[in-house]
């Protein structure tokens, strides 16, 4: 079985180590100043921020097509017709009934979607549990009952130091936006898991008020010294998540997944100074297959 994943799931792995384990991308799309970009392909987060902090252009983004998804599905269907597709959630994006619409082209291909109801790191987290348990022979309903595991187990939060981007992009309330904007205010954004979409937990009058807010979230859910697996992503502001990662880090025992740049896409829709932190009990995991780091050696769990 082959996996089929967006951009927006923001997978941490190195592209030779998705192939291995049959993991393949559909790039969602980002617009600035007429000329579009495939996410990965044709930009990088680099130099898309730094084309952003050049122009007084918003950028627009759009999910990959149906003849996208398609003709991927396509071309896996020729030598394996069983894919399981995994996307970011359909609350914040057309991306997953995009992929539905694709598969309804592809009548050769057996495709099994699923609607993470989230996006980001800890969307990325299931694919990445969904592969390697495919890789250790994991029959499909067991995959799925895992992802929705770690879907339940699994929380994301964010902030940010301005909200035009989130206002343009139709994400909150212009108005409510507006006075948020004119006031300073610094929202602390979640991710709802019925409909997957953003949602306000409070707000902060400075960026540094706000980033302790996060984390002052995460304690009302975990106690601290908990054991939880944390993964903290960012826009263009690598201090922000430094700042964020410290202090998340002093308040529980974590496993630390890479801190690294979220999908640009994502950041077109928040602006460069988002920061976000995913995070769950390490102990939803702990039956996920793992690789050891050489090739030669066989999977575990």
């Amino acid at each position: 079985m082959q996996i089929v994943t967006d951009s927006g799931t923001d997978l941490c792995l190195p592209a030779e180590q998705a192939a291995e384990l049959n993991i393949h991308l559909v790039p969602l799309v980002v617009t600035l100043e007429g000329k579009s970009y495939r996410e990965g392909v044709d930009i990088q987060p680099g130099e898309f921020y730094r084309l952003l902090a050049a122009t007084d252009s918003l950028p627009i983004t759009s999910q990959p097509s149906a003849g996208d998804f398609a003709e991927i599905y396509r071309r896996l269907a020729a030598t394996d017709p069983d894919i399981l597709s995994i996307h970011m959630t359909s609350g914040l994006s057309g991306t997953f009934n995009a992929a539905q619409a694709g598969a309804k082209l592809v009548p050769e291909a057996n495709v099994t979607h699923v609607d993470t109801k989230t996006l980001s790191a800890a969307a990325g987290w299931q694919v990445e549990a969904a592969a390697r348990a495919l890789k250790a022979g994991w029959p499909q309903e067991r995959i799925l009952a895992l992802l929705e595991r770690i879907g339940a187990a699994s929380d994301s939060l964010y902030t940010l130091n301005e909200l035009r981007y989130l206002i343009h992009g139709g994400r909150i309330s212009h108005m409510k936006g507006l006075i948020a904007s004119l006031l300073n205010i610094k929202p602390l954004i979640g991710v709802e898991k019925v409909n997957g979409t953003y949602v306000q937990l409070g707000q902060a009058r400075t960026f540094k008020r706000a980033v302790k807010g996060l984390v002052d979230l995460m304690t009302q859910q975990h106690a601290p010294g908990s054991a939880l697996r944390v993964q903290v992503l960012y826009s263009d502001n690598p201090a922000g998540a430094a700042m964020l990662r410290e202090q998340v880090d002093q308040q529980f025992d974590c496993t630390w997944l890479p801190v690294g740049p979220m999908s640009l896409v994502l950041g077109a829709h928040t602006g460069p100074s988002m920061v976000g932190v995913a995070y769950a009990p390490l102990a939803a995991f702990a039956d996920i297959p793992y690789r050891p780091a050489r090739s030669s050696e066989t999977w575990q769990v």
